[in-house]
């Protein structure tokens, strides 16, 4: 790698750490920040940094951010966080993610010609998983209900590792005529080993820190070395029986919290350092450094080189990606669930595109599909487009949606809406 993009991305670092509280209440969002400094330095500016040159980088830097976001999301979510008020985030991830992919397949065979049925399919998987990072400042507006911000954090945590066996599936049903393995290999191998794997490790990395901190053996600071380790000892394991590292890190986020959480003793200093979401902190954080670098290199070697050649069909269908086939299947989801339609049009517009969608993407690329470039390309400006339209919409639409919510909770009390406290708790 050019000695002088490392320079170029340190800098960077810096000076968004200097100035990230202040760009929190801008339109500037950090992956915005990130990618355009990314397509500064790649092709289309300084060309300090190339897919060609530097392949190993980009995957290891996609791929290493995404294992650490799927096991983080994974260990964050609580059975009473689906159940809350029953009905947002279920109906998201059971009814509206299912009805997104189904959507994005359709539209793609109408507007994407040339590519096989199975490739069309995984642009509507690649697609759909949501990343609440890209519209942060409106998820975290305290202004907007805590049931709407609570259940798109959920939805955004769970689809992700719920969308990976589609496009698993989906990858090798249209692999197979290229001599990959096909869906019954990889159904045993990607799905029923790798989440095996997953498990154990997950499992048995909780049962050690369970182990040392009953006796109060392991200090604060490599405790979370050691929960580090587990997703990519599971990621490792995986790929070794070539199956999916990625479904082996989800699964052990998974075992991993459930076992954390069952430590003995309601309260006490076990109690309180059992809790996976303290446990899984300094993973979490440096999952966010790497999605930030991630956003970046794609910047640079990804959407750079794709804007070279860009087609109207890409920018079409990213277009009709982040408004119908996001904001039909959640109309659809929430259909009963007594919402008003401005809370129906929020949820419905912050589905972003980010990290997931683009190793999914990365990863079909390297499978030498027929249609890769076109599925590359669509995936990309997608991407590209949610990090700019959803940055820059989070704080005015947050606001706007938050103001909406004050005047409508004075005149009507008990809104469906305001069903939680602000602290997540129901009223």
């Amino acid at each position: 790698m050019n000695g002088w993009a490392v320079v170029i991305a340190g800098s960077v670092l810096v000076a968004y750490g200097a100035t990230s509280r202040r760009l929190s209440t801008t339109v500037v969002s950090g992956p915005m920040v990130f990618m355009v400094c990314g397509l500064c330095i790649g092709p289309l500016g300084l060309d300090l940094l190339d897919r060609a040159r530097d392949p190993e980088v980009t995957r290891a830097l996609l791929e290493g951010a995404l294992v650490l976001l799927l096991f983080t999301d994974a260990a964050r979510i609580r059975a009473r966080d689906l159940r809350r008020e029953g009905f947002l985030p279920l109906r998201l991830l059971t009814v509206g993610l299912p009805a997104t992919m189904a959507l994005g397949w359709l539209l793609a065979w109408l507007l994407l010609p040339g590519l096989s049925v199975w490739e069309l399919a995984l642009v509507g998987v690649i697609l759909a998983p949501t990343d609440a990072a890209l519209g942060q400042q409106s998820v975290s507006n305290p202004r907007v209900p805590a049931l709407v911000r609570g259940g798109l954090s959920v939805e955004s945590g769970v689809n992700d590792g719920l969308a990976l066996p589609f496009f698993v599936l989906a990858l090798a049903a249209a692999g197979e005529s290229q001599g990959h393995p096909g869906i019954a290999e990889t159904f045993l191998r990607a799905l029923l080993l790798s989440g095996a794997i997953g498990c154990a490790a997950g499992w048995t990395g909780a049962s050690v820190l369970r182990w040392s901190l009953k006796r109060g053996w392991s200090g604060s600071d490599w405790r979370q070395f050691l929960v580090l380790a587990v997703p990519a000892i599971a990621y490792v394991l995986c790929l070794m029986g070539e199956g999916s590292g990625f479904i082996g890190a989800w699964t052990a986020g998974l075992a991993f919290a459930v076992h954390l959480s069952r430590a003995p003793g309601p309260e006490g200093v076990l109690a309180q350092q059992s809790d996976p979401a303290k446990s899984t902190r300094f993973t979490e954080r440096l999952g966010l450094l790497l999605s930030s670098l991630s956003f970046m290199v794609f910047g640079a070697v990804i959407l750079g080189p794709v804007l070279e050649h860009l087609t109207w069909r890409p920018v079409v269908y990213a277009l009709i990606s982040l408004t119908v086939v996001r904001m039909l299947p959640v109309a659809l989801a929430l259909f009963g669930a007594g919402l008003r339609p401005p809370s129906v049009a929020f949820i419905g517009w912050f589905g972003p595109r980010g990290l997931a969608s683009l190793v999914f993407g990365l990863l079909a690329f390297e499978e030498h599909l027929p249609g890769v470039t076109l599925l590359g390309d669509v995936v990309a400006v997608t991407v590209g487009m949610s990090i700019l339209l959803h940055g820059a919409s989070a704080p005015f639409l947050g606001d706007r949606y938050g103001a909406w919510f004050e005047g409508a909770r004075r005149a009507t009390p008990n809104l469906r809406e305001d069903a939680l406290a602000p602290d997540g708790a129901p009223r």
